[in-house]
């Protein structure tokens, strides 16, 4: 009995470490929200908890961040140059790769939103996805469509940085990456990271931190008060985000053959990872 345990919390642990590098991938590449994935995996609500009450979300939650955190690490510093290879290499495989992965969580997110609406004894309905969805598509459809500035970078501009970067942690389906580069701003952010020019990082950090400080506490407040509304809102963005990431074109037959079996290929990495998690009955 103690092994099956053991070996539960050993599988959780790697599942939780593998979910945190392909998060920590996503969260530099243009048009995938980091917030997504967090939602997606499950890990959004514990880190709004950790970001708003600290003490608590650590003796709750502290044996789930530190694999995670981990897993994060590992894939943004020793898979993003791999996966920046592969955008170079094929934008469309990658972006189907992605998108199979988000959607692959898609049926357990519903299924959790749909519980929430039983447990807290009121029937939310899904007006609040449909038009969080439609409002949220025509808005980073506007977005991706407008062009950026001539904006010379600077402290200020990378503030800036921080502040849009962290916004896009609370509110998930928002791509910071994507606002930066309409701006101008994620290639000389992106490379002063890279340089390890603090300059950069700082003002990055402190707006991010400003972010975070003043709208985590409000957002987990929703969550814990009226999961079946927010989660819907939530995954409103998370699926408009999602539908404009999915390539309208392909250079040939091989790379949407490619580009599809990679899609079906995270949509199962996905599911079977939510299936397990349901299974061995980790929350």
């Amino acid at each position: 009995m103690e092994a099956t345990k053991n070996n539960n919390s050993l599988k959780h642990d790697l599942i939780l470490a593998v979910q945190g590098a392909i998060v920590g991938v996503g969260a530099i590449l243009p048009g995938v929200s980091g917030g997504v994935m967090l939602v997606a995996f499950g890990i959004y609500d514990p880190l709004m908890e950790l970001l708003s009450h600290p003490k608590e979300a650590i003796r709750k939650h502290g044996r789930m961040f530190v694999p995670f955190v981990i897993g994060w690490v590992l894939g943004f510093v020793l898979l993003a140059n791999a996966v920046e290879l592969l955008f170079e290499t094929s934008s469309a495989v990658a972006l189907m790769l992605f998108a199979g992965l988000i959607c692959g969580t898609v049926p357990a997110l519903l299924k959790k939103s749909e519980l929430a609406d039983k447990t807290q004894g009121r029937t939310v309905g899904w007006t609040p996805l449909v038009l969080t969805l439609a409002g949220a598509y025509l808005f980073f459809s506007v977005l991706s469509n407008s062009t950026g500035g001539s904006i010379q970078p600077n402290t200020w501009w990378y503030l800036f940085c921080g502040l849009v970067w962290g916004l896009s942690m609370v509110v998930p389906g928002l791509s910071s990456s994507s606002i930066l580069i309409f701006m101008g701003l994620y290639e000389p952010m992106t490379a002063g990271i890279a340089r390890l020019d603090f300059g950069v990082i700082l003002p990055l950090v402190i707006g991010l931190v400003i972010t975070v400080a003043a709208t985590a506490r409000y957002v987990n407040g929703l969550l814990q008060s009226n999961y079946a509304l927010a989660s819907r809102i939530v995954l409103g963005f998370m699926l408009a985000s999602t539908l404009l990431i999915f390539p309208t074109s392909f250079p040939d037959a091989l790379t949407l053959v490619i580009s599809l079996a990679c899609f079906a290929g995270g949509f199962v990495v996905a599911y079977r990872m939510d299936q397990a998690e349901e299974r061995d009955g980790i929350a």
